[in-house]
């Protein structure tokens, strides 16, 4: 994502007479703004539909002073992805507009005059007043969140005037989000999601012969909670969430793994054994369930030879004899 190679090299050559590079950058860059205040360069095409207002968009950006040999603020340069809504955690309206016209996978470079960007007084002492300021920004995703956080809001009367439809639309979004934030380690907020989407399909009842949908919804929540607690190392939570998974789908592999970690953990490992064996018998070939096998073993064999060691100390008549001989 670019340093200061990108910030001279990459926006042309020899500066042109009484032309900056941002000056020459911008003449072939498109405007977002309307108004040329926020101009937009592709690095490369993304795919799907635009980003969608208030939306949570998962994306790396950095940003850049014209002539500056590094990004102009350490806190803003982001190497690693970052999750943030629309409308809420992104202060600067030049970087608002440039998301909404981006596409999941897009790479692209903006340019924000001031009144978009940090404006007459600027950032000090980092960045001067009224500075134009370059970013790169990569969009890795995005997902419309907005429309489950206000169903979220409503009571439950209220929640249960909609279909069933729109409720499996707003637990899945809420589960979507969860799996967002577990695969950013956010573990204790993705546990948050996961609980609100079970809440929802759990307080509604289907109407005859739907009823297989919310079971099917809740079987993936109740999965993703056992794992979760176990990454938040609570194996007892794990275990009754995955409990709850397999009587739903008590064949479910998936379930009977989490249920033989969390046993494992426990040093239950009667139980552990039991939950593994028959996830081994659905899925005979999965290499996380024969290793996790081979680990239970492991932790047994270690647990028997510090019990018989224990025994063999408590009845074992010392080796010495009385003070002074004896015979």
């Amino acid at each position: 994502m670019g340093g200061s190679a990108r910030n001279r090299g990459v926006l042309g050559g020899d500066d042109a007479p009484g032309q900056s590079a941002y000056q020459r950058l911008s003449q072939r860059m498109l405007d977002v703004s309307g108004d040329r205040g926020v101009l937009k360069d592709v690095i490369r095409e993304g795919a799907g539909e635009l980003v969608a207002p208030d939306a949570s968009v998962l994306v790396k950006y950095s940003g850049y002073l014209e002539h500056a040999d590094k990004p102009f603020d350490s806190n803003c340069f982001r190497k690693t992805p970052r999750l943030m809504k629309l409308g809420e955690d992104i202060t600067l309206w030049g970087m608002e507009l440039g998301l909404l016209s981006m596409r999941r996978g897009e790479l692209a470079r903006f340019l924000f005059k001031p009144a978009y960007a940090y404006g007459a007084l600027g950032c000090p002492p980092l960045i001067p007043p009224n500075t134009t300021v370059l970013f790169e920004i990569e969009l890795l995703d995005f997902l419309d969140s907005a429309e489950s956080d206000k169903f979220c809001t409503l009571t439950a009367a209220q929640q249960d005037q909609f279909p069933l439809e729109k409720v499996l639309k707003v637990a899945a979004t809420e589960r979507e989000f969860g799996n967002y934030l577990f695969r950013q380690n956010r573990f204790y907020d993705a546990k948050v999601r996961y609980k609100r989407a079970l809440v929802l399909l759990q307080r509604r009842s289907a109407p005859p012969g739907e009823d297989h949908l919310v079971e099917a919804a809740k079987l993936l929540v109740l999965r993703n909670l056992s794992l979760t607690y176990l990454k938040l190392e609570r194996p007892p939570l794990a275990l009754r969430y995955g409990e709850k998974a397999l009587t739903i789908d008590p064949k479910n592999a998936k379930a009977l793994f989490r249920c033989g970690q969390a046993c494992l953990l426990m040093t239950e490992y009667q139980k552990a054994r039991d939950f593994l064996v028959r996830a081994q018998k659905e899925q005979p070939f999965n290499h996380d369930i024969n290793n996790e096998l081979k680990k239970l073993a492991s932790h047994y064999r270690d647990y028997t030879d510090r019990e018989r060691e224990m025994c063999h100390r408590m009845f074992t008549p010392s080796d010495e004899g009385p003070a002074g001989g004896g015979n």
